[in-house]
């Protein structure tokens, strides 16, 4: 008896071993090479979960034998779902999460002036993270920021490259640049002012597309980029970025934190050298600028108690640019034996940031910004120095729960002195500089409805002494009937005050007359929005779309007639009107294996209707103005920590700026700037990375007129000349850079 009770124990212990067995899932959860902190780790069958620690590590004990669905998510990353099968007392999982900006609610601020969620705000932010900046480097955030949909760097002259930022096809002037929410790069520094932004500095960079006046005033009527700097206590100990090209450019981009007392410091270089002259196309002129550009950033943070926040940062920039016939040199500097433009600029800035010991959200914001220009195009002599000064003082009301009030006032004062007619007295004997104070003030009112509605209602007022008081309404709306999908609507208002020598890089070159026809009247714009944001998930793969409807109606537009002689421009406000309207759609793709695909296609139509002189409206196309436009981006990663990115920008025909019987036409073809990069990860903090910039050799031709007569000295010659061409720089829609290879190395040193 005693016997068969043993061998039935026995039996009986081995069946509940076999069937009642538990095991245990360890794991990394990783991001390329860097771990993810505090990932939520969950198995839904049998509702136990994890998180991961500092390192990404996570552990699941005493897990009874099966399959499961192992479900892994993190605050901006893709949500991963794998199915794990626990048949040994161990299982070890490495996984990694794929990076994901469009899936959940990162926080915002330039929409409404204050940090949001992304999904919540009710005026559409799109956000760019320098991750993806890094899959085609660039020496400056003007280049950068071309790989986003509906954002084009444009350059407007083919000798000294000069650029601006067109968002929605509306030109530079019409686009505001803010660094943490300041007012820093306009005006005079539009031209060049926005190169040399280190983009180790870099948090991110927030566009919103359409007015914003109501909160940002002047400039802001065709949209705003916000560069976020980096929040000191975010940033490596140690950063570098260095890259080199085979046209022999270096760029060098470097960081470091450190903290002395109370105060932590974020101290950033960028130097970017190109002194290679090229000139591919044979015309006898510099395909590229040659430039020799230093930046220096410093960003201080002060602790204070109760969470208040104190912050000031400073940046200097130096360049010496120059472009020309390709035996120029400094000492034909404004002659004209040997035609060059040449480019001395300097500039400094300030930011500071105080939230007042309060229980009250209030903020009071400054900064200031000194620019120099000391310039030669050919034989015509540009000097000019500003200075702007910027105060605004907010408070951020939270009535209750579903509703907030935010109240501010703020100060603008420039002061701009050149050597040209805009700040010449009425009979051309004195100087004038130009004083202009712009006090004002403003308020936005919002409100959450429901759950699933949320109205925004904001007004500004501001005074100018030349055209009296600006109201500038706007109205927001969101409605989100559910988490994928979230529909938004706007209507706004903008307004600007224009000073054509500091914005418009046509004004300076000295190949044509600039002549203003009267005193020119601030432009005004009305303008609606409708955007529609759609997620859809799904276990193998997520789609991210996001649409957006725009139409804009401007008065008392500036214009520069480029078409009534060869040798002139003359502005006048628009006796008549402007559109600017379009569709753009952008969308990413990710994948359960590692793929990633990020598209934007848009359409616009932007032109301006005016009457001829016998009372008939006839309509014109806006110059650098595609109807078809659009960017990609395709990433890969591959076994051992390889990733390939390939990433491009196209343009479909723009009108350019031809002369009077030009043989050169009048529409830009369709062309695409493709780019190809392989990134080698050697460990946590240092990776390799190369590749081919403008794989396709795309480059524009005949983009000067009567290049080999830069001043004019034949120009009356009837049998060589007989259309009376000038010669001209500004026909350009794209880089001279054709095709060139790209070697780079990264290191980043974390706490």
């Amino acid at each position: 008896m005693l016997y068969r009770f043993l061998v039935f124990s026995i039996l009986n212990f081995y069946c509940l071993m076999g069937f009642g067995q538990h095991g245990v899932i360890r794991g990394t959860i990783r991001n390329s090479d860097e771990p993810v902190a505090f990932a939520n780790v969950y198995l839904k069958q049998i509702n136990r979960g994890a998180s991961t620690d500092a390192n990404g590590n996570f552990e699941l004990k005493d897990l009874p034998y099966g399959t499961y669905e192992l479900t892994i998510s993190s605050i901006g990353y893709s949500t991963l779902k794998r199915s794990v099968d626990i048949n040994i007392p161990l299982v070890v999982l490495n996984l990694q999460l794929t990076e994901d900006s469009h899936t959940l609610g990162e926080v915002v601020i330039t929409g409404t002036m204050k940090e949001v969620s992304r999904a919540e705000s009710p005026v559409p932010v799109e956000i760019i993270t320098p991750k993806l900046f890094q899959k085609n480097p660039t020496p400056s955030l003007f280049e950068a920021v071309g790989m986003v949909n509906g954002v084009q760097p444009q350059l407007n002259c083919s000798v000294c490259n000069t650029g601006d930022i067109h968002i929605n096809g509306m030109e530079g002037p019409y686009t505001m640049m803010l660094i943490d929410g300041m007012p820093i790069v306009s005006a005079l520094s539009t031209v060049y002012g926005l190169n040399g932004i280190p983009n180790s500095m870099v948090e991110r960079i927030e566009v919103v597309k359409g007015p914003a006046s109501s909160l940002y005033g002047s400039e802001a009527m065709g949209g705003i980029i916000n560069v976020i700097t980096k929040k000191v206590e975010n940033a490596p100990l140690l950063s570098a970025d260095v890259f080199a090209t085979s046209w022999a450019e270096l760029s060098f981009d470097a960081s470091i934190k450190h903290k002395i007392g109370k105060a932590s410091s974020l101290l950033g270089v960028n130097y970017y050298n190109y002194q290679n002259p090229i000139d591919n196309n044979d015309d006898n002129f510099t395909d590229m600028t040659l430039q020799n550009r230093v930046s220096v950033f410093n960003k201080w943070n002060f602790e204070r108690r109760k969470s208040k926040m104190a912050s000031l940062a400073a940046r200097y920039v130096y360049e010496d640019r120059w472009g020309g016939e390709m035996n120029w040199d400094k000492k034909w500097r404004g002659t004209d034996s040997v035609y060059g433009e040449s480019i001395y600029t300097k500039r400094v800035e300030l930011i500071g940031m105080y939230q007042w010991p309060s229980n009250q959200d209030i903020f009071t914001q400054l900064s200031y910004n000194w620019h120099n220009q000391n310039s030669w195009y050919g034989t015509t002599p540009y000097f000019a120095t500003q200075q702007v000064a910027f105060l605004q003082t907010y408070w951020d009301m939270q009535l209750s729960e579903k509703h907030s009030l935010l109240l501010g006032a703020s100060f603008r004062y420039t002061n701009y002195d050149d050597n040209t007619p805009a700040t010449a007295s009425s009979d051309g004997t004195t100087n004038q500089p130009q004083h202009t104070p712009i006090p004002g003030f403003f308020i936005q009112d919002e409100w959450k409805v429901s759950d699933d509605h949320k109205l925004l209602f904001g007004y500004r007022f501001d005074y100018d002494q030349n055209h009296g008081g600006v109201n500038s309404p706007r109205l927001a709306y969101k409605f989100s009937p559910s988490r994928n999908h979230i529909i938004r609507g706007s209507f706004g208002t903008g307004f600007r005050v224009v000073n054509l020598f500091t914005e418009d890089h046509a004004a300076l070159t000295g190949a044509r007359e600039v002549v203003i026809t009267e005193e020119l009247l601030p432009e005004r714009s009305l303008n609606v929005n409708l955007n529609y944001e759609l997620k859809i998930p799904h276990d193998d793969f997520f789609v991210g779309l996001d649409i957006t409807g725009f139409y804009s109606y401007f008065t008392n537009k500036i214009i520069g007639d480029f078409d009534s002689g060869p040798d002139k421009i003359i502005y006048d406000n628009l006796d008549g009107y402007a559109i600017s309207r379009g569709v753009s759609l952008n969308t990413d793709l990710v994948f359960n294996f590692p793929l990633k695909l990020i598209a934007g296609v848009s359409f616009m139509d932007v032109y301006q209707v005016e009457e001829d002189e016998h009372g008939d409206e006839y309509k014109s196309q806006q110059l650098h103005a595609p109807k078809w436009s659009g960017t990609f981006t395709a990433t890969y990663n591959f076994p051992k920590f390889f990733e390939l990115d390939l990433t491009g920008q196209w343009n479909g025909p723009m009108r350019l700026p031809v002369l009077p019987n030009d043989y050169r036409p009048e529409y830009s073809p369709w062309f695409a700037i493709v780019n190809v990069q392989l990134t080698k990860k050697l460990n946590r903090s240092f990776e390799v990375y190369g590749g081919i910039k403008n794989l396709f050799n795309f480059v524009p031709n005949d983009p000067i007129m009567r290049a080999f007569d830069p001043f004019d000295k034949q120009v009356d010659d009837p049998v060589n000349n007989p259309y009376g061409y000038t010669f001209d720089p500004g026909y350009n829609f794209a880089s001279m850079q054709g095709r060139r290879t790209f070697l780079g190395v990264r290191y980043n040193l974390v706490n």
